[in-house]
């Protein structure tokens, strides 16, 4: 039996119930209809058809007139959680480095044209970075971003960034203040078979705590990464 293939029109129908969905998962309340048509740039009745589809299979749900991801986001978290090989391999290691670092480390990934946090270890200091899992930003600013551009194959990268040949050949990626101000931020990349970009894992620290502390602090993430990458072979 031949696969089956999409037609051109099922596919931008998918495709658009899919930003609705996507905007939803990264905004932190729920949205008016006016907000998801600014969002998605959906004009007003496609909206509806494809909130209507959602709101059927249990994706979005509605209260007051405002829409949020519904039940079976929270089944789709709980199985990824569960099943992802990436999670479940820097997990013990993540917990080690923020052990004996100190700080906050972060799991991240690059979807699209953003950075999604998929596992977060807090410091234990009053004062701590955090990042929360699921929030995602754009590709673009922060070390956590840097480092996966940096290590995407060359169609992927964005060429504006000059600094990605440099950040690639360290290994590494340091930033300050880039997406959060006040905020060091380490990131190395976790490759998997082939040196293919899985992740990276990040170690963010307040400023005012990382003087004289950088080259060990990013001595250490780099080894959590090759580590995660070494059990990921």
């Amino acid at each position: 039996m031949a696969p089956m293939t999409l037609t051109p029109e099922a596919s931008a129908h998918n495709d658009r119930a899919l930003r609705v969905l996507s905007v939803l998962a990264q905004s932190k309340s729920a949205m008016s209809a006016a907000e998801l048509v600014q969002a998605t740039g959906l004009v007003k009745s496609t909206l509806y058809r494809q909130i209507a589809v959602l709101r059927r299979w249990g994706f979005v749900m509605e209260t007051d007139g405002r829409y949020s991801p519904g039940p079976v986001s929270v089944q789709l978290a709980s199985g990824f959680d569960g099943n992802s090989d990436l999670v479940m391999a820097a997990r013990a290691d993540m917990r080690a480095l923020a052990q004996q670092s100190h700080e906050s480390v972060a799991l991240v990934t690059a979807v699209n044209d953003r950075v999604v946090c998929l596992e977060m270890i807090d410091s234990e200091q009053s004062l701590r970075c955090s990042f929360d899992r699921g929030r995602s930003v754009p590709a673009r600013d922060g070390a956590s971003a840097k480092c996966l551009l940096a290590h995407m194959p060359l169609d992927q990268r964005d060429a504006l960034l000059d600094a990605l040949g440099a950040i690639r050949e360290a290994g590494h990626a340091v930033t300050h203040g880039e997406v959060d101000a006040g905020v060091w931020g380490a990131s190395a990349p976790v490759l998997g078979p082939g040196r293919r970009l899985r992740g990276a894992i990040t170690l963010m620290a307040p400023l005012t705590r990382v003087e004289g502390m950088e080259a060990a602090l990013l001595h250490m993430t780099v080894v959590t990464a090759a580590r995660i990458s070494r059990a990921l072979q």
